[in-house]
């Protein structure tokens, strides 16, 4: 599949989808409360999300049965909403969620401490936020895809963290996945050069302990291998002549 180059039409709705994700974000950050399932958020999330008009990116998405990605502790993505899954005090939980507006996709992703979290986790789902605006520094008409990817993984090695490599980020806009891939890791290779118009997903998974992780027998979600806390934040990113414009974001407030 090629990279597409949005339209300044196209670039319009793909902002609406963005807004309206920001929106459900905030809103499911203020939900969130010991003792409530990981199935309530879905619902939450859900009927915001219908609540613009739109559709839930994720849900019946290659057979996945919810509309919020719902990781709990060392669950890295993809967990699936439980109602016997219940947020304790002191649980870390990354909540993934897209949106379709009038036929074009937005996906953000934001880990958040659920009442009093440890010191240590409250650390990493900084530093992994901090990875994603390392990276986007790079994100700028003329660089090169990759240079998002090293920036990326050089922060999170600073910290001993693990970059998880067999996810990564990804092209958006009328599909959910579309072309190019990218890793949160630096390789090699420079990857395309970046140009105007493009819609990057851009999503660092960082586990506190090693990178490798494993698939559930649900076939859905993933886990860091050593059981160690995993956090994740990401936001869709327009690439311009200058700065990037992220669509998912509108203030850095939150």
């Amino acid at each position: 599949m090629p990279i597409t180059i949005k339209s300044d039409r196209e670039i319009e709705l793909m902002a609406e989808a963005g807004r309206i994700l920001e929106i459900v974000h905030n809103e499911l950050a203020k939900g969130l409360r010991p003792g409530m399932s990981t199935l309530d958020i879905d619902k939450m999330g859900e009927e915001i999300i219908r609540s613009y008009g739109c559709i839930p990116s994720f849900l019946d998405y290659n057979g996945y049965p919810a509309s919020i990605c719902v990781s709990v502790n060392e669950e890295v993505v993809h967990g699936i909403p439980d109602k016997s899954r219940i947020l304790k005090d002191g649980d870390i939980v990354s909540l993934d969620a897209g949106v379709i507006y009038k036929g074009y996709h937005s996906d953000a992703a934001r880990t958040h401490g659920i009442g009093e979290i440890s010191e240590e986790a409250k650390k990493l789902i900084r530093v992994t936020r901090e990875c994603f605006f390392e990276g986007i520094k790079y994100a700028k008409e003329g660089n090169h895809l990759f240079d998002i990817s090293g920036a990326i993984g050089r922060y999170a090695g600073k910290y001993g963290y693990g970059v998880v490599r067999d996810l990564c980020g990804h092209g958006i806009g009328t599909n959910l996945h579309e072309a190019p891939e990218i890793p949160n890791y630096e390789v090699s290779r420079k990857g395309v050069m970046l140009k105007a118009g493009m819609t990057l997903a851009i999503e660092p998974m960082i586990n506190m302990g090693g990178w490798e992780v494993d698939w559930l027998d649900d076939d859905w979600t993933v886990i860091a291998r050593d059981h160690s806390l995993s956090a994740h934040y990401e936001n869709t990113v327009l690439i311009t002549e200058s700065e990037p414009r992220l669509l998912t974001l509108t203030s850095r407030t939150e």
